[in-house]
């Protein structure tokens, strides 16, 4: 077996990665060449990619890895420095050596970040062992995932009941959902989740990467912006990724003026429906956090039904002292953002 760290991916590399990715049964837009290239747009993320071949040159193994800062300049870059492994590595049937093999590469020749978190979108049972023996700590993490092979009757009564009569009502009032991918749709979509995100006070990518997501897209996968509409005004807003039989719920939200036309409800159920009739088999709602640690997210989530399941994550701190200098910087920021 031969390994190989890619920073520049040749046509024949590219073509073999998607083929590979598409083909993995835990197939997942973010170990694709989509998003390598859309990472490539941006100015805070640098991709990655960690080959395994066999001895006939056949593809066998993937890891996408993105470095992620929040400030390009010095010291500031490396004190907000991360890398992020998200739904990988895609091994050929799961075999525990090229796993092992792909990560003894990584770990010698790793972008230079305080810490690593490989957040996983399938179960990782076969390799606790080897993640526990290279120093990584595994930490529960949830995730709602909506079944789109039932029917639209089964999905809509598995519904929370108040959820249902605030679609009706959302329905009544003429709000609309519609599917916009467009810059300028998408630019509308930015300025609400810059609200969304400020009165949270946690940090939103700038433009330029949804814009990428957007560029490096297909007729079939990336991004996909659907808005809700009142009065012909965009009052709210779901990001989804499309890849493969997937839909990934990415970012969200609604302005607060307009809560009383129930955008945060009707929105979901309208791209169940989008996603089902266009052929998707899943959705994947995008995160619950933490089991036993109070979450409104989750609570509001599960109230749409699906089924709630831990693939946890992945998390390996290389600088422990810049770590928790970043820590404290990260808690100042949102003391200083109320």
């Amino acid at each position: 077996m031969k390994y190989y760290k890619v920073r520049e991916l040749s046509k024949k590399q590219a073509e073999e990665i998607e083929i590979f990715v598409k083909a993995h049964p835990n197939a997942a837009y973010f170990q694709s060449t989509l998003f390598f290239y859309a990472c490539r747009f941006s100015d805070l993320l640098t991709p990655f990619f960690y080959l395994a071949y066999r001895d006939t040159d056949t593809l066998a193994g993937v890891m996408l890895v993105f470095r992620q800062v929040q400030y390009k300049w010095f010291p500031f870059d490396l004190l907000s420095s991360r890398n992020i492994i998200w739904g990988g590595p895609l091994v050929e049937n799961n075999e525990l050596e090229i796993y092992k093999g792909i990560y003894a590469l990584y770990e010698k020749d790793k972008p230079l970040a305080i810490y690593t978190q490989v957040r996983n979108l399938s179960d990782q049972t076969l390799y606790l062992e080897l993640m526990q023996t290279l120093h990584y700590r595994y930490e529960d993490h949830l995730n709602i995932i909506i079944d789109l092979n039932k029917s639209e009757e089964q999905l809509w009564q598995e519904l929370n009941s108040k959820r249902r009569n605030e679609i009706r009502k959302a329905i009544k009032e003429d709000t609309v959902v519609e599917l916009i991918n467009t810059r300028a749709g998408l630019e509308t979509c930015y300025v609400i989740l810059q609200e969304v995100y400020r009165r949270a006070k946690l940090p939103l990518p700038k433009f330029k990467h949804f814009e990428a997501l957007l560029q490096t897209g297909t007729e079939r996968d990336g991004l996909r912006v659907f808005v809700a509409k009142f009065d012909n005004k965009i009052i709210g807003c779901m990001i989804c990724l499309a890849y493969g039989d997937t839909l990934f719920d990415y970012y969200a939200g609604a302005y607060q003026e307009n809560y009383d036309k129930h955008p945060n409800d009707l929105i979901p159920w309208e791209v169940f429906k989008w996603a089902k009739h266009n052929g998707f088999t899943k959705f994947d709602f995008g995160g619950a956090g933490k089991p036993g640690v109070p979450y409104g997210v989750r609570d509001y989530k599960k109230k749409f039904g699906g089924t709630l399941v831990n693939d946890g994550r992945f998390e390996k701190i290389h600088f422990p002292k810049l770590y928790k200098t970043a820590t404290l910087a990260f808690q100042a920021w949102k003391y200083f953002k109320k």
